[in-house]
């Protein structure tokens, strides 16, 4: 029986930190929302996909109309991602065996190439403990002391800065969340609750201009990426819209 790919975006944030009247993930990029752009991209890698879209209960800014996947469910987010993830692994206990895969994407990382996805995908089907997209840390690394001094600069070999997406195989994730929530382990990542287990995921190269939009000026130098790779690659799937399927919504709960 073939395994099932599932994508898990959590959407539920409030984006406070861009200071802007909406959500982050509502905010647009060359007239569409956030949220738009990175589905398209993913779907533009992973057509068949079942996408679990984790939103705020008293969400009023989405539609549907955005969601390019014929297989889809509205799932309700928690305060933080990690709930988020872990209410979209419920949502699906029913249908998902533990060796299907589960990709987690940032909603506000718009620009992560179709490569980049197709590439994490190809490495992770084939490894035991699964992954996630990142990049070798670059820059000099300083630690603070606290008072906004620094107190030692960190050696960065062997430093890499955490992307997504971030993938597992569900039945592992899901443990792997229970244990972290039971231990009272703060996670930051789907990567950081597998290593608790004592597992080490493997780190893919990905491109750095796979931008998380967090701060006010993050909005338009995502724009300006988005134009950059589209310009670079014209004929690439990765410039594809949001087409308009039918069936859209036909799982959504």
């Amino acid at each position: 029986m073939s395994t099932v790919l599932w994508l898990v975006v959590p959407a539920a944030g409030q984006g406070r930190r861009m200071g802007a009247d909406r959500p982050k993930q509502y905010l647009e990029i060359a007239g569409r929302p956030v949220l738009a752009c990175t589905l398209a991209r993913l779907y533009a890698a992973f057509p068949v996909a079942r996408l679990c879209l984790c939103l705020d209960p008293d969400d009023t800014h989405f539609d549907p109309a955005w969601v390019p996947f014929a297989e889809w469910r509205r799932v309700s987010g928690g305060n933080e991602r990690v709930d988020s993830v872990t209410q979209a692994l419920e949502a699906i206990a029913s249908e998902a065996a533990d060796d299907d895969l589960v990709l987690v994407h940032d909603v506000a990382r718009p620009c992560v190439t179709v490569a980049d996805l197709m590439r994490l995908h190809a490495a992770l089907a084939v490894d035991p403990v699964g992954g996630l997209l990142a990049a070798p840390a670059a820059d000099t690394m300083k630690r603070a002391d606290g008072a906004s001094r620094v107190a030692v600069t960190e050696p960065r070999a062997g430093l890499w800065h955490a992307l997504t997406p971030q993938g597992f195989r569900y039945g592992l994730l899901r443990r792997a969340l229970a244990a972290a929530a039971s231990a009272g382990i703060a996670v930051t990542d789907e990567a950081s609750a597998v290593e608790a287990l004592g597992l080490s995921p493997r780190l893919v190269s990905g491109r750095r201009d796979n931008l998380k939009i967090t701060h006010p000026e993050d909005l338009a130098l995502a724009g300006q990426i988005l134009a950059a790779q589209n310009m670079s690659e014209p004929a690439s799937a990765e410039t594809v819209s949001t087409p308009a399927v039918a069936g859209v919504g036909d799982m959504e709960r």
